[in-house]
């Protein structure tokens, strides 16, 4: 399984922040937001990964994540000129994928809790995998539909009346089918390549499968300030309340087996003195302590 993380745009939403750095380079509390999607794929063990940003932020997002040998992953990186909707990234993506299948996790969605997704990328066999989530403004998303047992039977975009509460969040995960699929897509009436249109063909297909998302699992979309502040703020409160750390790619990359004790402790040792250094520092404690 191959990875891709979609962090182009122009941040419009989040003016005049984004005159300094890009909207997933954005600090959520104490990390800057692309580290959230890469630690959910890493979480669901994906190790070659694709970052597609605009030709001016792709230096940024190179220094940043670097290779990817510190999280025991690889990175290439693609431009996106021009954004012209998420199902784009399959075709500035296509020859990364190859005859693999591919997750896309959106830059500014942050995920908490639960297993689902883990779960999820264990379990796919082919088709598409993508999850529904709860929530009180279904307008704003792509929306899922689903019969009296549970079956989804129709997905809208932005519908103005929903048929559904049931959100599509930004990840999703695609058989090889994927590459041909958005090679044939054809733009919509405000001219973007919609993930929908995916959606709607792999249901046409019969071959998608609607997780949905229990109760007390957190999407968080920071893609406005106010959101933004808000997916800070819920980050520090797990964070302080429980001693540990969300979207910590290096302690993903060792709990999920990309790096030995020996080589987290020397990724952690490389970092300047900081708490986020600290915090690995006694993960790497722990973990010799057995």
């Amino acid at each position: 399984m191959k990875g891709i993380i979609l962090a182009g745009g122009a941040g419009s939403r989040l003016y005049p922040l984004t005159l300094v750095a890009s909207k997933q380079l954005q600090p959520v509390y104490d990390k800057p937001m692309v580290y959230y999607p890469l630690t959910t794929l890493i979480e669901g063990g994906v190790r070659e990964f694709c970052l597609i940003s605009t030709p001016h932020d792709l230096p940024r997002f190179r220094q940043l994540l670097g290779d990817g040998s510190r999280f025991g992953v690889t990175f290439d990186y693609r431009e996106q000129a021009k954004p012209e909707g998420i199902a784009q990234a399959f075709r500035l993506a296509d020859t990364f994928i190859g005859s693999d299948p591919v997750t896309l996790i959106l830059g500014d969605n942050i995920f908490w809790g639960g297993d689902a997704f883990q779960r999820a990328f264990s379990e796919f066999t082919g088709g598409a995998t993508i999850f529904g989530y709860h929530v009180h403004d279904p307008e704003r998303y792509g929306v899922v539909e689903f019969d009296a047992t549970g079956k989804a039977i129709s997905i809208e975009e932005k519908p103005q009346k929903p048929k559904s509460s049931f959100a599509v969040p930004g990840l999703y995960i695609y058989d090889n089918s994927i590459v041909q699929i958005a090679r044939d897509l054809k733009p919509s009436a405000r001219g973007e390549l919609e993930i929908t249109d995916v959606n709607v063909e792999y249901l046409r297909r019969g071959t998608l499968r609607v997780c949905k998302l229990a109760r007390g699992f957190a999407w968080l979309d920071a893609g406005t300030s106010s959101s933004l502040h808000d997916a800070s703020a819920y980050v520090q409160t797990i964070e302080q309340r429980q001693g540990i750390k969300v979207g910590c790619p290096e302690e993903a990359a060792f709990r999920r087996g990309f790096l030995s004790l020996d080589q987290l402790a020397q990724v952690s040792a490389a970092m300047p003195r900081c708490e986020y250094r600290a915090y690995l520092e006694e993960v790497v404690a722990e973990a010799r302590r057995g």
